[in-house]
C-alpha cells in the first residue's frame, strides 16, 4: 500500500485531486475550515429541540419510533435513551445482510431483553450478488455506500409497514450534515472528499438497471429519501446530535445497564461494524487512499471532539489478506493483499 503524507492537523492523506496537503503539511479541508467564518458554523442542537420533535408524535401511533440497532455503542445508547430517558414506545430493528458479527448481535439481544422492547430482525442475502459483482469486477464503487442505500431503504419500508413516525439512529455529530438523511456510509457526494467515491458508486448502480434483481434499486440515498417521502412521512433523528455526552460517558452507562461489550474484531478500533466492512475499507484504501472513517474523524478533530492521536490509533490497519479471503468466501470471491478482486476457483 502506498505511503502517503498525512495532514498535520487531521488524519486525511495527500490524495489529489480530492485531498491535497500544502507546503506547511495542512490539507485543503483543514484550510477551508479555518477560512470559514465562525458565524457560518452550524448552531449546536439542544436537547429541547429533540424533545419538541418527539412530543409532536408521542402516543399517536402504536410505536413512537423505530430504533435502528447495529449492536454498536452509538446505536445501543440511542436505544437506551429512547426507552429510558425519553420514555418512548420503541420498536427495535436490526438488519443483517449475512455479515454481521456474533458480538454485535449479542449486544443487540442483551439490550432489547434488558429494556424489554419489541424487536424485529431482518436477515437477507439479497445484496450478496451485488457485493460479489463489485469485488469480481474490481469496481471502484464503495461497498459500504451501496449497503447503506439498501439498509436505509429497508428501514424506511419498515417504518411505513408499522406506521412509525420517527426513525431513531445512532449517528454521531461526526456523521451529521445538512442533508435530510445521513448515515456513516451514505456520504455527501457533492463534497470534494467524496466526489470520486460517489461517482464510482453511482456508475456501478447505473450498470445494474438491466438486471431484473436490482433493476429498481435506488441509485443514491437522496433517491431513497425521495421515494420514502412519497409513501410515508417519517423523521430521521439521532439523540447524539442533541446530547452533550461523550462516547466514553455513554459507553460506561450501557456497559453497566445492559452488559454491552466491545467486539473482539472490528474496524476502526472500538467500533461495531460488520465483517464485510473490512473488505470495503481495504478496497477504499487501495482505490482512493482513505475511507469515510478518515473523513468523519477528521471532522471530529476539527470540531474538537476527538484528538488526532486517538483517530490515528483507531484507523490503524492491522487486518490480514487471509481475513479478507475468509470474509469474501461466502460470496464466491477472494481478496489478495494487492487489492484485486478475483473470482474464487473451484
Amino acid at each position: 500500500m502506498i505511503e502517503r503524507p498525512i495532514c498535520s492537523r487531521c488524519v486525511l492523506p495527500h490524495c489529489p485531486p480530492d485531498i491535497s496537503i500544502d507546503a506547511e503539511g495542512v490539507c485543503n479541508l483543514c484550510r477551508e475550515h479555518e477560512r470559514r467564518p465562525a458565524a457560518s458554523a452550524q448552531a449546536p442542537l439542544l436537547e429541547t429541540d429533540f424533545t419538541k420533535l418527539i412530543a409532536q408524535h408521542r402516543g399517536k401511533h402504536e410505536f413512537d419510533c423505530l430504533v435502528m440497532c447495529s449492536g454498536g455503542k452509538d446505536s445501543t445508547a440511542a436505544l437506551y435513551y429512547a426507552k429510558r430517558r425519553y420514555q418512548l414506545n420503541v420498536l427495535a430493528f436490526t438488519f443483517d445482510h449475512g455479515f454481521e458479527t456474533e458480538d454485535a448481535m449479542a449486544n443487540v439481544r442483551r439490550a432489547v431483553e434488558k429494556l424489554d422492547v419489541p424487536f424485529l430482525t431482518y436477515r437477507s442475502t439479497f445484496m450478496h450478488d451485488m457485493f460479489a459483482r463489485i469485488i469480481k469486477t474490481d469496481s471502484p464503487a464503495i461497498i459500504c455506500h451501496v449497503c447503506a442505500i439498501w439498509y436505509m431503504d429497508l428501514t424506511f419500508r419498515m417504518a411505513e409497514r408499522f406506521d412509525v413516525p420517527i426513525i431513531i439512529a445512532g449517528w454521531t455529530k461526526g456523521q451529521m450534515t445538512n442533508q435530510p438523511v445521513l448515515t456513516k456510509c451514505a456520504c455527501n457526494v457533492s463534497a470534494p472528499e467524496y466526489a470520486r467515491m460517489g461517482q464510482a458508486t453511482k456508475e456501478f448502480l447505473a450498470g445494474l438497471k438491466g438486471d431484473p434483481k436490482y433493476g429498481d434499486f435506488p441509485d443514491s440515498i437522496e433517491e431513497v429519501v425521495a421515494r420514502a417521502r412519497k409513501r410515508h412521512k417519517c423523521l430521521v433523528l439521532s439523540p447524539h446530535w442533541f446530547l452533550p455526552y461523550s462516547p466514553e460517558e455513554y459507553v460506561a452507562v450501557i456497559q453497566k445497564e445492559m452488559g454491552w461489550k466491545y467486539p473482539r474484531l472490528s474496524y476502526p478500533a472500538k467500533t461495531t461494524n460488520c465483517y464485510l466492512n473490512f473488505i470495503s475499507v481495504h478496497r477504499a484504501l487501495q482505490k482512493y487512499g482513505y475511507t469515510h472513517y478518515h473523513v468523519e474523524m477528521s471532522k471530529l478533530i476539527r470540531d474538537g471532539l476527538m484528538t488526532r492521536a486517538e483517530a490515528l490509533e483507531q484507523l490503524r490497519v492491522d487486518f490480514s489478506a487471509e481475513l479478507l479471503d475468509r470474509i469474501a468466501e461466502p460470496l464466491g470471491c477472494r481478496r489478495d493483499e494487492e487489492g484485486a478482486g478475483n473470482e474464487k476457483k473451484d
